[in-house]
């Protein structure tokens, strides 16, 4: 009997803070206009941020109440052409193409071109690793190969092999998610049209660099010097592209020593969407 009357208060208590709850719940909701919930469904709710905003839900809110239409419509890359257009038709806006973006991996640090330091016994995921001394790597910035990128994609763009993550641009959307889950900053995104990517994010000296990756860059200039427009710089003793300047000439990479500045295949320019066809 003792134990009755304190149980039914702790009861009484959970029954009151739950009809609280619910009670705020109703009060504080925040209700989607008939457009903003229309915007909604012709996102894909991926939820990744690339547009800018915290979510597709914050993004359709945006775009409902932008009466002067200043919010572009064409902000979610994963959805691209389809949805921009999807969402101007809503909106009864022109048509924007979307802007393309992909994932790039700035390491090239497989397991035949350099090594660990450690058998890393901890949690098996990078952000784990890195909190550990600075990773299990032996250059600091290499990627850790636990695959925390993979983990976060949505697209199947993004695999691990022999210890690093390679990203197939056919299938990366440039949502970013894989950029924010790398504790390394090894991933960028970058315009669809890339071609040349620095497969090196090594703060290393060269010297240093060459000793414990057979590819890394070894700050030597080369690239720098061999660039027209200005579009490549040794930052942080690895090259850095400028990709608002950068032509994809292929310069830098034609006089890169290590071969660590990558030429990727050139990709189809993405078309507008064909409009559905009006019932008859």
């Amino acid at each position: 009997m003792q134990y009755l009357i304190p149980v039914g208060i702790v009861a009484i208590i959970g029954l009151l803070a739950g009809a609280i709850l619910t009670i705020a719940a109703k009060f504080m909701e925040v209700k989607l206009d008939q457009t903003a919930a229309e915007v909604l469904a012709a996102l894909p709710g991926a939820n990744c941020g690339a547009c800018g905003y915290a979510g597709c839900e914050d993004y359709a809110n945006a775009l409902a109440k932008d009466e002067e239409h200043l919010v572009k419509a064409n902000l979610c890359t994963p959805g691209g052409n389809a949805v921009a257009l999807a969402v101007s038709e809503l909106l009864g806006i022109e048509f924007e193409g979307a802007s393309s973006r992909i994932a790039i991996m700035k390491c090239s640090g497989s397991r035949e071109r350099t090594s660990y330091t450690m058998d890393y016994q901890g949690i098996k995921t990078c952000k784990a690793n890195k909190l550990f001394y600075r990773g299990r790597g032996t250059c600091e910035m290499a990627c850790l190969g636990f695959g925390d990128c993979e983990a976060v994609c949505e697209y199947d763009a993004i695999k691990m092999e022999n210890g690093i993550a390679v990203i197939n641009p056919v299938k990366c959307v440039g949502c970013g998610l894989c950029a924010k889950a790398c504790p390394s900053l090894l991933i960028e995104i970058v315009p669809d049209k890339t071609r040349v990517v620095v497969g090196c994010s090594s703060i290393d000296t060269g010297a240093a660099t060459s000793k414990i990756c057979t590819i890394g860059c070894i700050a030597c200039k080369q690239c720098e010097k061999a660039c027209k427009f200005d579009a490549i710089h040794v930052i942080n003793n690895h090259a850095v592209i400028d990709y608002t300047k950068c032509t994809n000439c292929t310069l830098c990479a034609k006089v890169c020593p290590t071969k660590v500045i990558h030429v990727f295949p050139k990709r189809k320019a993405p078309t507008k969407p064909a409009p559905a066809k009006a019932e008859q």
